[in-house]
């Protein structure tokens, strides 16, 4: 299933459930995700993502730890003022 579908499935499920029954929700699907066995990688698989992420960086296509927590600080400041 795409990003997008995962979202709009999301945003469905955060106007219609009670706050209640999206806490059950997060808490079973974090539990559900914990039970799942990992897939191992290979050294090509693990190469290549060093790769991309040398080439990621070298293009300047990261965020700093400070870009970073201030995004979720201000996610959270939404949130908060949502509730």
């Amino acid at each position: 299933m795409s990003r997008e579908l995962l979202q709009n499935l999301g945003n469905y499920l955060l106007g219609t459930l009670t706050k209640d029954d999206t806490a059950w929700l997060v808490q079973y699907l974090m539990e559900s995700s914990y039970h799942r066995p990992l897939r191992p990688y290979t050294m090509e698989e693990i190469n290549a993502m060093i790769d991309e992420s040398e080439r990621q960086i070298a293009n300047g296509e990261y965020f700093t730890s400070e870009e970073v927590f201030k995004e979720l600080e201000e996610e959270e400041k939404l949130e908060l003022e949502a509730v």
